[in-house]
């Protein structure tokens, strides 16, 4: 699995680059856009979509420089040590992203709901019970049921667990050099995502039409489908990441000591899988 490469100077310094600005544009419109379809104004979609187009656009453009500049050699031990950095800040910011939602649950539960069922609340709302879920104190909330661990759940759990040891054989190979090994290695982790988020669309669909359980049911709803939700978004973005590096491995990319890029999405998708077993403990089971 060895590779030709030419020797790596001691520090790769890039030229200027369009692309930085290029994705602000995107970003701007993204959010721009999202803002204005919100609230009703009829460009909103058009801008959203044009802007997440665009950015989708530029980063293909910049990581594909990215991987030409690699391949060609460019890339050294301290240009590794950087993007090693980078993706453990990035994969920081992404457990802190995760952990305002998770300290929104246990205070939205064990500190908003025994406030609200004390005494002095009694006096203002007699009929509410502090027990979680609820509809509110006003119970301004349409009843719903919540949602289980079985089947779906469970069931996804396994999918993602058995995903990290497909991805683990599949590393193990690459470091191996056995690259068809890791091509199938990787491709099982890639199916196995894909039916993690087919999973999931189906139980928010059996949520919305036979639970009742909606986005606006409560800090209950909002909180699963935040939750629930950013997690299989982080799991879509994973997929794509692993199947870009299984197109470059399929392309003979990457050598025995020389894979960051395999390693970067790996260490994603060990970080989504023990953010989901996390949600499948407190969301589902407590």
């Amino acid at each position: 699995m060895s590779a030709n490469r030419t020797v790596a100077p001691n520090y790769f310094v890039p030229g200027p680059s369009p692309y930085p600005i290029l994705a602000s544009l995107g970003l701007l419109g993204f959010g721009l856009g999202a803002a204005a379809w919100v609230n009703g104004v009829v460009w909103g979609p058009i801008v959203f979509f044009a802007g997440v187009a665009w950015l989708i656009y530029v980063l293909i453009r910049w990581f594909g420089q990215s991987i030409r500049e690699s391949e060609g050699g460019l890339y050294g031990k301290h240009v590794d040590t950087s993007y090693r950095w980078s993706m453990s800040w990035f994969i920081f910011s992404e457990v802190m992203f995760f952990g305002a939602f998770f300290g929104a649950l246990f205070y939205a539960r064990s500190i908003s709901m025994p406030w609200l069922g004390d005494l002095d609340h009694k006096l203002l709302w007699p009929n509410f019970m502090a027990v979680w879920p609820n509809i509110g104190p006003a119970e301004l909330v349409p009843h719903f049921i919540t949602m289980g661990p079985w089947p779906l759940p469970t069931i996804n759990t396994a999918l993602l667990l058995s995903s990290g040891i497909t991805l683990t054989w599949a590393h193990h190979a690459l470091r191996e050099g056995k690259r068809s090994q890791v091509i199938w290695g990787l491709g099982a982790t890639i199916l196995l995502g894909v039916l993690f988020v087919c999973c999931q669309a189906y139980e928010y669909i059996h949520a919305y039409h036979e639970l009742n359980l909606r986005l606006d049911s409560g800090v209950y709803g909002s909180l699963f489908f935040l939750l629930t939700g950013f997690h299989g978004f982080h799991v879509t973005v994973g997929a794509v990441m692993l199947f870009v590096v299984w197109i470059r491995v399929c392309r003979g990319h990457f050598t025995t000591d020389h894979h960051f890029a395999f390693e970067g999405a790996a260490w994603y998708w060990h970080f989504v899988d023990v953010v989901w077993l996390g949600l499948y403990v407190v969301v589902y089971w407590l």
